[in-house]
């Protein structure tokens, strides 16, 4: 015990001692000046558009959201070293296409020596037995792969598209070109993030997303962060903190990992701050990996025992209580600590502070999700924050904090194999309903589609002949690499639609390999939208600048092949000119975008549900809140 209080002193001793030192001055990541310089250094060819792109883009980082460098939370500029590391993907030139005819040599190199090569200069082909790629023109390239996928089963086409960068119309083209060509085997990384949150906020409130909105931390009594590390993911979230803390929010953390940029961080607006870094979290409770249902039922335990619910709110808007409470009630201190790793006074250390709060929101990320009991960790969560009336209230809320910008709108645009777009599931009733005129025109499947894990051990079993890429290396983002590597070995076209070359597209082609360049959102004629973790729908602007290769806009790629593949009724299913069109029609189509029409400029940006959801009722079909009796892992 002695060594442990030594060693556990050091540690508080150099954390002290880090905070007379510029923050982060000898250390790897975060180091904010270093990440400017280097931005500055990798941009110096293009230090112009680079500006314009800041200045006037919608971050393409993560799902906070900006226009330009501000938002509607704060003043002041928002930036970040996620942004300023993501820039050159916009600003590099394409690289040059004859490296591409061996790909042996390419094959050797990393996902992030690939991208340093600059972008994808010009469509391309590579067939079995070649040594490399050939450059091709977009007719041949289009009606190739149109040709291919005429002769494939539907049911063995797949289509997945990766949250990089991509905007709300471009996975509103995607996956409706995918059903067009009949097939439900559609997925994005926005999915594989957050579906546990999905489908336990689903089933216990009636909605997917968050219910607040991030003015809501300023002035709360209590922030609690659990498996999330925002301060390297979306660092322009310990902005919104550090104001919050400035109104008195404590900001609790529930992490396996204690986080070092919770303890200290770079927030430039700030003098202090940008010098020595903020302190953020006030408490931090090291659990256990996989001890989060443990430790939330202990709270819970706590909050029972000495009256610390709100008993008024559980009657009149929630259901299922009294069997959560017996739950909790039968379930041993020795358990709930041994579970958890934590003691009962950890437990009560922070349910006297959650008890107490007026305001509570809780937000979490893939910490949480990514787990196999992930539905579970957040149905404890919701039930904490029903037993306190932490919903529909300002300053309270439940907020499955999202990744990149694209994550949020890439499952409400149908970018997902269970829904054709937000609040229509796939089923026979909605495909009928959106074969009329007013919607799609035609008569989308109503069976069940394969997720991507499942596209790729579906491949491996030789049941995929085609898969369309848009983004996303599975090679890095999936288990068991080689596994991978022979799954996609076996599938005879693979069509990656990329701005840059990932190491996927250099594995041997059972048939054919096609490599199609997009654009980037910010050369995206028309613009674009992206939606935040808060539910604001925002307008990117087209950003006038060079367009280096032979590439086309994200959206126009597979609507393309859709007028190769059947003319006649692409044509009419298909009329868009631009994302104007697009916004047209998921306008008509989606109720909850409704709006989206009109964002034709920089600052355009509506909230779709208000500030905050569920204040008057849940959106389940019966109204209520439904506290969930949740297995503690080991049972």
């Amino acid at each position: 015990m002695a060594e442990f209080a030594d060693d556990k002193a050091r540690k508080v001793s150099k954390r002290n001692w880090v905070g007379l030192v510029p923050y982060g001055l000898n250390q790897q990541h975060p180091n904010n000046y270093r990440d400017i310089l280097e931005s500055v250094w990798d941009n110096r060819d293009s230090l112009a558009y680079a500006h314009r792109i800041l200045r006037d883009g919608c971050c393409d980082g993560c799902s906070l959201g900006t226009s330009g460098m501000h938002d509607w939370t704060m003043k002041g500029i928002h930036l970040c070293s996620v942004r300023l590391q993501l820039l050159r993907l916009n600003t590099m030139p394409a690289m040059d296409a004859h490296r591409f005819e061996d790909a042996a040599e390419l094959r050797g190199l990393s996902e992030r020596q690939l991208r340093k090569l600059g972008r994808l200069p010009a469509p391309m082909v590579r067939h079995k037995g070649d040594k490399g790629f050939r450059v091709i023109s977009w007719d041949e390239a289009t009606t190739l792969v149109a040709a291919a996928l005429r002769e494939i089963d539907p049911k063995r086409m797949a289509w997945y598209m990766t949250s990089r960068g991509l905007t709300n119309e471009a996975y509103y083209a995607h996956q409706k070109v995918a059903r067009f060509l009949g097939t439900n085997h559609v997925d994005t990384s926005a999915r594989i993030c957050h579906a546990p949150s999905t489908a336990a906020l689903t089933a216990t409130v009636g909605c997917a997303a968050t219910t607040c909105s991030y003015s809501d931390w300023i002035g709360s009594d209590l922030v609690v962060l659990v498996g999330t590390n925002l301060a390297n993911n979306q660092p322009v979230a310990t902005k919104y903190l550090y104001y919050a803390k400035k109104a008195g929010t404590k900001v609790f953390v529930v992490n396996p990992y204690q986080e070092p940029g919770l303890d200290r961080y770079w927030i430039p607006s700030v003098a202090e701050s940008a010098l020595f870094g903020t302190k953020i979290a006030d408490d931090h409770f090291q659990i256990h990996a996989g001890g989060d249902i443990a430790f939330f039922y202990g709270v819970l335990k706590h909050l029972v025992e000495r009256g610390w619910i709100d008993r008024d709110f559980i009657s009149r808007r929630t259901s299922g209580w009294s069997e959560t409470e017996a739950k909790v009630q039968g379930l041993s201190w020795e358990t709930l600590e041994s579970g958890s790793g934590l003691t009962r006074q950890d437990m009560l250390r922070f349910a006297e502070t959650f008890g107490q709060a007026r305001h509570a929101i809780i937000v979490w990320s893939m910490g949480i999700t990514q787990h196999a009991y992930g539905s579970d960790n957040v149905r404890a969560i919701v039930n904490l924050q029903l037993a306190r009336g932490n919903i529909g209230r300002e300053h309270t809320g439940l907020m499955p904090i999202r990744g990149h910008s694209g994550v949020q709108g890439g499952a409400e645009m149908g970018g997902m194999p269970s829904a054709y777009v937000m609040g229509f599931p796939v089923n026979e009733a909605n495909a009928k309903a959106f074969a009329v005129p007013e919607k799609w025109g035609f008569e989308p499947p109503s069976w069940k589609g394969l997720t991507a894990a499942h596209m790729v051990l579906a491949a491996g079993c030789g049941e995929i002949d085609a898969l369309w890429q848009s983004g996303g290396n599975f090679k890095s983002t999936l288990p068991e690499p080689e596994l991978v590597n022979r799954a996609l070995g076996r599938i005879k076209l693979r069509v990656h639609q990329d701005i840059v070359a990932n190491p996927t597209m250099f594995v041997e082609p059972l048939d054919t390999v096609v490599l199609l360049p997009s654009r980037t959102r910010y050369e995206q004629r028309g613009g674009g939208t992206e939606t935040s973790t808060e539910r604001r729908i925002i307008y990117s602007p087209e950003i006038p600048g060079p367009r280096p290769g032979d590439t086309r806009d994200e959206w126009e790629i597979p609507v393309m092949v859709a007028r190769k593949f059947d003319p006649e009724r692409a044509a009419q299913l298909f009329p868009w000119s631009g994302t104007q069109d697009i916004r047209n029609e998921i306008d008509r189509v989606c109720p909850t975008y409704k709006g989206i029409a009109n964002l034709q400029k920089k600052g355009d940006q509506f909230q779709y549900g208000g500030p905050r959801l569920l204040v008057d009722r849940c959106l389940t079909p019966d109204g209520l809140g439904h506290f969930s009796v949740v297995a503690l892992p080991e049972e």
